[in-house]
């Protein structure tokens, strides 16, 4: 499972997907599938790519379209998202209830 496989599941699914460093600090990929390290400030020392490839655990934040209802939270493992990205399609929207 790659950035850009993920990347893929948040637009497709209009998720967020956050996941930790080794380094402590957090990665978040929003439904745009913008990756962002909020605690960076400047070039980072690490390849986001190969963080990612030790990551065993990733926070699923399912946004809702109603802003008043809060964001479901799922803690997923890894071979759990990339079954969840190996089944959505190109072209396919899903909205969880």
């Amino acid at each position: 499972m790659k950035l850009a496989d993920l990347r893929k599941l948040t637009i497709r699914r209009k998720v967020r997907i956050r996941f930790p460093l080794a380094n402590g600090m957090e990665c978040s990929l929003d439904e745009h599938g913008v990756a962002r390290v909020a605690a960076l400030h400047g070039v980072p020392g690490f390849n986001l790519e190969e963080e990612l490839a030790a990551v065993r655990e990733f926070q699923l934040d399912t946004i809702t379209a109603d802003p008043k209802l809060p964001v479901r939270t799922r803690t997923l493992r890894r071979e759990e998202l990339a079954a969840l990205a190996e089944a959505a399609p190109a072209g396919e929207t899903h909205d969880e209830e």
